[in-house]
């Protein structure tokens, strides 16, 4: 088992910044694929932004240029940068990690993110 905890959502206001961060524990060995998605309200769960154990990375579209994921392999640790941010990035943002060897997914518990106008 892999177990994430995520940290760092909040309030902040269109145009502020935000720093998600996510602690893998557990069964890591593994586990190429870590990475946020979120889900607004009504909407499906989306990607946001992927790392591979390797460094190559892969962000949504309407994200690009505004968020930077980032992965800290000796640490178990994913961030997450979001600047710019607007209302429409509001949601509950989890992380996730994925087992290649297996396609396991596992997931957080979810942390908040709203940016009011």
């Amino acid at each position: 088992q892999v177990q994430l905890v995520e940290s760092g959502g909040g309030l902040v206001q269109a145009g502020g910044s935000l720093r998600l961060s996510c602690a893998a524990s557990g069964n890591i060995f593994s586990v190429n694929s870590m990475g946020w998605y979120r889900e607004a309200p009504g909407k499906q769960r989306e990607m946001v932004a992927t790392i591979m154990s390797g460094g190559s990375t892969r962000y949504v579209d309407s994200v690009k240029g505004r968020f930077t994921i980032s992965r800290d392999n000796a640490k178990n640790t994913v961030h997450l940068q979001m600047n710019s941010l607007k209302p429409e990035d509001t949601a509950v943002y989890y992380c996730h990690a994925f087992r290649t060897a297996t396609y396991t997914d596992y997931w957080g518990q979810g942390t908040q993110v709203t940016v009011s106008s």
